[in-house]
């Protein structure tokens, strides 16, 4: 279920720190979780991992995506760029395993303890967005 979003955005030649489409689409309450099929909250839970694991690794650096090397006084050479395609496709291999993973045992999971998971993860996504506020 691994979603592609691909390598990072171009801006101004450089790569983005951060890829492109790490935020979620909208933040859900327990009511509304509860209404939901199991097998949407199984895409819900593994699009927030994502979102997590494509963002957290980054957090010293910026909380959004545009922010380059070069934006960060990063030099800009080659060993550098590098480095960060590598980062990007070792976490484009784990997200791929890990969706793997997901959609085979995910679905035996228990409901309730899937939605805690998918709230838990959502308020995590939100902190780091009052984070970015505080730096």
């Amino acid at each position: 279920m691994a979603t592609g979003l691909g390598f990072a955005q171009k801006n101004k030649g450089e790569k983005s720190i951060i890829q492109e489409g790490v935020a979620i689409k909208k933040y859900h309450n327990k009511p509304e979780l509860e209404r939901l099929q199991k097998g949407q909250l199984l895409g819900l839970y593994v699009e927030r991992i994502e979102s997590l694991v494509r963002l957290l690794p980054y957090i010293a650096f910026a909380t959004k995506p545009g922010v380059t090397m070069s934006t960060l006084g990063i030099p800009s050479d080659k060993e550098n760029y590098k480095s960060l395609d590598r980062q990007f496709e070792a976490t484009d291999n784990f997200l791929e395993s890990n969706a793997e993973f997901q959609e085979r045992i995910l679905p035996y999971s228990d409901t309730d303890n899937l939605i805690s998971a998918i709230l838990f993860y959502e308020e995590t996504l939100k902190s780091l967005h009052e984070y970015a506020e505080f730096h």
